[in-house]
């Protein structure tokens, strides 16, 4: 993902705050190139069309906002330039079409209009204007920084919010607010991306980016529930009480919260109570396979073989304790979109920061 370097680091002429790694570190940007050219080769024929759709193959064929930034994420970190715009490109006019200035989030082909939920997912917003600032730096293309510091700007005025006592992502611009339910805010932890925030914080300064990180690693401690004390995919968080499963939503740590710490190790971010459970109580309880866990009851509810599922977990073992990555995981065996997708982001670190653990 990334090269560990002592140096200040520059975007767009403007010194990034160190604010989400360890004590005398400084966060260094993910470096374009890091990924190998056959494991994105293998990813993008299985998963992007030739307009720069991001496929998710298993969720009707549908594309999201989501998918989109994580695409161009990807394109950027193999350095695929003419991939990266052809994502991009697919993004600005089929998605970003709200007057806000941010994404509709979910995009049918079989449907017309292909846009069949105009809401937002705060989190490919965050991927696509993240991803778009990594290029401008990398291809010095000034239209990327542009269309970054617009969206950048648009999540703090309609996603970033003082909710509940906190600060606070809200997963989408409506339906998870205080106002909106009686047990909001309703947030997903899982869309706090603390790799990005530096960058945004750049982007767009009046937005409380190094606040928004503080409350998220403050909220991953706090929402440690049931007998695995791990979080929800969906929380509960009011301001008058306990932090909670929330209501509508299966309460489970699943799909959406497997890939927290993937993020966590991504931003630097090492050693935090919700990491050691996620080690000891999804995967080394669980035999050594990552699990869906059920929170009231810290039981799996299903074991997860794919070898995106399992790479997250040889990702965190590597982290912790210099694990080898077992030889079947050294290269790309596409399955699904999303464990395909974790797969390349978990590659890009351990080559990135833990390359002793490839040999």
């Amino acid at each position: 993902m990334r090269r560990w370097v002592n140096r200040a680091l520059i975007l767009a002429g403007l010194l990034l705050p160190a604010v989400f790694a360890q004590p005398s570190a400084v966060h260094a940007l993910p470096r374009s190139a890091s990924l190998a050219a056959d494991d994105w080769a293998a990813y993008r024929a299985r998963f992007v069309d030739p307009s720069g759709r991001v496929v998710d193959d298993a969720n009707g064929g549908i594309s999201h906002s989501e998918g989109q930034g994580y695409g161009m994420l990807l394109a950027y970190l193999a350095g695929d330039r003419g991939s990266f715009e052809r994502i991009w490109s697919f993004t600005r006019t089929e998605l970003l079409i709200r007057d806000d200035g941010l994404a509709a989030w979910r995009w049918d082909p079989a449907a017309d209009p292909h846009v069949t939920d105009i809401n937002v997912a705060s989190d490919g917003d965050i991927l696509i204007a993240y991803s778009l600032a990594l290029a401008n730096q990398a291809w010095n293309e000034p239209r990327y920084k542009r269309a970054a510091t617009r969206i950048a700007q648009a999540l703090g005025q309609q996603a970033v919010r003082r909710e509940g006592g906190r600060l606070v992502l809200l997963p989408g611009v409506t339906g998870f607010s205080a106002s909106e339910r009686q047990d909001g805010p309703v947030l997903n932890l899982s869309y706090w991306i603390f790799e990005a925030f530096p960058v945004l914080a750049v982007l767009a300064p009046d937005v409380d980016w190094t606040g928004l990180a503080a409350s998220g690693r403050e909220l991953l401690t706090l929402a440690r529930l049931g007998p695995a004390q791990l979080p929800p995919d969906w929380l509960s968080a009011p301001a008058n009480g306990p932090l909670v499963p929330a209501s509508g939503f299966e309460p489970v740590f699943g799909y959406n919260s497997l890939r927290i710490d993937l993020y966590l190790l991504r931003a630097g971010i090492t050693g935090t109570d919700v990491q050691k459970a996620i080690r000891n109580n999804w995967f080394v309880a669980n035999g050594g396979v990552p699990a869906i866990v059920n929170i009231p009851t810290g039981k799996a509810l299903a074991r997860l073989s794919e070898p995106g599922y399992r790479m997250l977990a040889a990702t965190l073992a590597c982290a912790v304790d210099g694990t080898v990555i077992p030889a079947d995981l050294r290269r790309l065996q596409p399955t699904h979109y999303y464990p395909s997708t974790l797969y390349l982001l978990s590659l890009s670190l351990v080559s990135e920061k833990y390359p002793k653990c490839l040999s």
